[in-house]
Order: structure tokens, then sequence, then C-alpha cells
């Protein structure tokens, strides 16, 4: 019987940093497993894509906000796939702009519910599995939100900052019984057509433009940093790191472009990663 490979779960599996994380662990070895809400087709593209370079893969839609959906899922992977050695949360919590007067209650939850609930409910599903077996790694796509909140981002930075203190209570229990959590501030926009791209619409090319070739992040030479992460030896963990691209500076001395910023006095896009 061959061997079982193990498991790379991605919950988020877009044509962007989700995608191309798959494929990169795939290539290492593993089976991924895509999960996402919508676009059956697209994510049978991502699955096929993987195949046909060699790698196993299969594919799964997941409306994470659902109850149970998150748990099944992995229950269902360890039963009939395989053991869950790494995992990549990569649902991102963006509602978009808003003030405090438009954004009800129902949308600020749906904030927390993807954000950090979320993440939440994977590790209460998967680390039980992880713990017995001395082994596994969580890792979590964050976003400048979740270290600076800026105005109109009510739900989406709660969620966020929410998402990175999870991480760290996580990581506290579950570091010293051998399973790894990392937590990414993606902060800087990242060339994805399903999330970027989209979100600014008429004004990606000018931005593109502006930014140049190597002012982007290419998602997957991010997966390659999601790759070290889960094979990062137990004497040299990293439980948190920040990526940018060379010529934005760093959150904590942000000077946006007013041409895609909402703070410039009319309403827009708060920037990528925020």
């Amino acid at each position: 019987m061959a061997e079982t490979k193990p498991v790379f779960l991605v919950i988020g599996a877009g044509a962007g940093i989700g995608g191309h994380a798959a494929k990169r662990f795939a290539a290492g070895g593993y089976h991924a497993v895509l999960a996402r809400r919508s676009d059956e087709d697209g994510l049978a593209r991502l699955v096929g894509e993987i195949e046909n370079a060699g790698g196993s893969a299969s594919g799964v839609l997941l409306n994470a906000s659902e109850d149970g959906a998150i748990e099944d899922l992995v229950a269902r992977i360890e039963s009939d796939i395989g053991p869950i050695d790494s995992a990549l949360y990569n649902l991102g919590a963006q509602i978009g702009n808003r003030t405090l007067h438009d954004t009800p209650h129902k949308t600020f939850e749906l904030g927390w519910r993807l954000g950090c609930y979320g993440v939440f409910r994977l590790a209460h599903a998967m680390f039980p599995a992880m713990v017995e077996r001395g082994k596994g790694s969580l890792l979590v796509t964050s976003a400048t939100a979740a270290v600076r909140g800026n105005a109109g981002q009510h739900s989406h930075a709660a969620a966020m900052g929410g998402r990175r203190m999870l991480c760290q209570t996580l990581n506290a229990e579950f570091g010293p019984q051998g399973v790894h959590v990392a937590h990414v501030v993606v902060d800087g926009p990242v060339r994805s057509p399903d999330t970027l791209v989209k979100l600014l619409g008429d004004k990606w090319d000018a931005f593109e433009a502006a930014k140049g070739e190597e002012g982007i992040i290419d998602p997957a030479v991010l997966a390659e940093t999601y790759w070290h992460l889960a094979q990062q030896p137990r004497n040299c963990w990293s439980h948190e790191l920040d990526v940018r691209p060379f010529n934005d500076v760093p959150w904590w001395n942000d000077n946006p472009d007013p041409t895609i910023n909402s703070r410039a006095g009319k309403p827009g896009f708060a920037g990528p990663g925020e």
C-alpha cells in the first residue's frame, strides 16, 4: 500500500495566496485540500493545475461561516484522506469602507466570524489530533489591520486584531505540545485577481503602474514563506512575521496613496492589506 501523504488544508483557496500556497505544498509532497466559498469552476482549475504538475489535490466548496462546516471538513479529511499536517487559514474579513453608522450589527459580526471565530473553530477541530501526533502547524494569513485600525475599518480591524491575539494564545498553549502557530501580517498589496484586483476595479491599472512590477507581492513568492514556516525545526520557530514589497513603508510609518485611500476625503479603498 502506498504511503499516505501528509495533508495541507487551505481554507480560503482563491487564485491568489491560498491557491499558490496549495501548489507549493503539493510540489513538496503534500496532498492539498483546497476549500473556498464559491466559484466551483475556479476551484476545479486550481486542482487541475496541481495535478497537471504532478501533485495531488482535491477541492471542496465551504461556507466557513456556517456552524459545523469547518468541523465536518476536518473530520472528513482525517477519516477519508489522511492526517492534516499543516493548514492555512486564509479567509479575509474585508467588508469595505464603512462608517460606524453604516456598519450594521450583522455586518460587524460577519467580519468577526470570518476573521477570528473561524480560526478558533479550525484550531478547536484540528489541534487534538495534532497534539496526539505531537506535530502540526497552523499558518494564519493576516493583514495590516491586525496591528493598526483605520477609519472605515471597524469590523475588519476588530476581526484581524482578534485573530492576532488568538494566534498568540493558541501558540502559548499548543506550542509546548508540538503545534506550530504562525501569524503572517501581509503588510502590502498582493497580486490576486479574487481580492485586490476585484476591489480596485478600474483603479487597478493605475495602481499597478504606480507600484511597478516588484511593488506588488507575488503570491507564488509569498507561498515560499508559508512553506518555510511549516518546515521550520522546533528550535527555531517563527510565531509572527510581516511581509511587504521593498518600496512600501511599513504599517507603523504608513504614507498611503491618496488616489486609493478613503482618508483622502472621498470614498475609496482603505489600502491593500488593511
